[in-house]
């Protein structure tokens, strides 16, 4: 199901301050992937920047706990849970050897408002190397302070709701969630990464479109109703997103010093939010009867909410305006990705074509340069990129687009995407007469951003 569409002046708000975000958002970020605006139930502003694309699903990261807490919320209307119930009745299969009084007092309230009691995020629990029951390993963890009493962002603690929500419903949330949530908002194609135990992770995971997400965040606007439908109870939703524990002295940026309530964020100036990892944003302003969607590769999130608070919220004014003569559409249909400046071939193009060059490596084993295409092998992972000068070029299943230029005589640059995650790499070649330099650098991670730098042996 798509929402209704309509313009920005129809809907009260000035083409000119859209405007004024996109270019602002161009000039200082790197980079929005798409950007949507609601205003009363109406879509005033779209757009992607390509090669991204409205059918694309993006990966959310943490808007995922936003998700999960409407299942929580369910099951308690549905009578199968409570705020309070304890982990260690609702888990029982799930617990460490000694059970201690924090873990026997911690409680749903506890993990929906991550005030578990742990010292450091348990998310790293969730993986290979802790076994497959991602829960027990969450919930061996001790915990250093009495469970309600202080706060840590723990994407762990939500994985632990989800497994949860499964136990209870014997479903996954991905499965539960779909005759109840999205399926009525047309939401037919989710994906929801899950752990080894076919248990969705819960704080992360969740792939959805732009629109889909914007159709979350209208939801929630209208505290639960849907096309006459109640699909989740109004109190919750209050509940949910409004202030349940002070974030003031936590090691986050300025809009996450604003309160948390069940796996949403309060905003420094107005409503609250779905917040995924490198600016993935569903921001919910009530007052304003409006939601904005942004999908980003971000380092630093925050850079785009205050975007947002200076261009666009002092443009939803109260009243419809005249119609605008304005560029706004056509420069929605432009967004663009920059692509890699520079010539479209050297002289060095020719001389290096098809010659496969070696490192001595343990990332990257060789590469391999065609006209239009860049082979990468690292130690048996075959990665073909097939570039243009001057615009992305898709691969052949659409998920990976890059664009490549000789930014000199002797270097190759080539840039890939993929277009349903925030992340892309940028591949340099130098080449000189006796040794080849490569580096493959990638946009956002989590900590440190991997890098490869390395120097050819002799061509062969």
């Amino acid at each position: 199901m798509t929402i209704p569409r309509s313009t920005p002046e129809a809907e009260g708000m000035a083409s000119s301050a859209i405007l004024d975000f996109i270019r602002a958002a161009d000039a200082g970020l790197d980079s929005l992937h798409s950007m949507m605006i609601v205003r009363h139930g109406r879509v005033i502003a779209e757009g992607w920047w390509a090669p991204y694309s409205a059918g694309h699903p993006h990966m959310m990261f943490s808007v995922s706990k936003s998700f999960t807490a409407m299942a929580v919320g369910l099951t308690i209307s549905e009578g199968l849970l409570s705020l309070d119930d304890r982990v260690v009745d609702l888990l029982p299969d799930d617990l460490p050897t000694e059970i201690d009084a924090r873990l026997g007092a911690l409680t749903v309230r506890h993990l929906l408002t991550m005030t578990t009691g742990h010292a450091v995020d348990t998310v790293s629990l969730a993986d290979s190397t802790h076994g497959d029951n991602w829960a027990r390993a969450i919930l061996a963890q001790p915990l250093e302070f009495e469970p309600g009493t202080h706060y840590l962002y723990n994407s762990g603690a939500t994985h632990v709701l989800s497994a949860i929500v499964q136990r209870l419903t014997a479903q996954r949330l991905l499965d539960y969630l779909g005759p109840r949530l999205f399926e009525p908002l047309g939401i037919t194609d989710a994906t929801w990464e899950s752990s080894p135990q076919g248990i969705d992770a819960g704080g992360w995971g969740l792939s959805i479109t732009t629109e889909q997400l914007a159709t979350f965040g209208q939801l929630l606007l209208q505290r639960g109703q849907w096309n006459g439908r109640q699909l989740v109870p109004a109190e919750w939703i209050d509940e949910a997103t409004s202030l349940q524990v002070v974030t003031a002295a936590a090691d986050h940026d300025l809009d996450g010093r604003q309160g948390y309530g069940f796996q949403f964020w309060r905003n420094r100036l107005a409503g609250y939010r779905a917040d995924g990892a490198f600016g993935q944003f569903c921001l919910v302003l009530p007052e304003q009867d409006s939601v904005v969607v942004l999908t980003s590769a971000l380092p630093v999130a925050q850079l785009a909410l205050d975007l947002v608070w200076e261009h666009l919220l002092p443009a939803f004014g109260d009243s419809a305006l005249p119609p605008a003569d304005s560029p706004l559409d056509g420069v929605l249909a432009d967004l663009s990705i920059p692509t890699v400046a520079g010539d479209a071939t050297s002289a060095t193009a020719e001389l290096v074509a098809g010659v496969r060059f070696s490192f001595d490596h343990p990332t990257v084993s060789a590469v391999t340069v065609e006209p239009g295409r860049l082979i990468v092998d690292e130690h048996g992972a075959i990665t073909e990129l097939a570039f243009e000068h001057g615009r992305w070029l898709g691969s052949a299943d659409s998920r990976v687009w890059a664009s490549g230029a000789w930014v000199s005589p002797d270097t190759l640059v080539v840039r890939a995407l993929d277009v349903v995650t925030p992340y892309s790499r940028t591949v340099t070649l130098a080449f000189a007469s006796d040794a080849v330099t490569l580096d493959i650098a990638q946009n956002v991670a989590f900590g440190d951003l991997p890098h490869t730098h390395a120097v050819s042996s002799p061509r062969r």
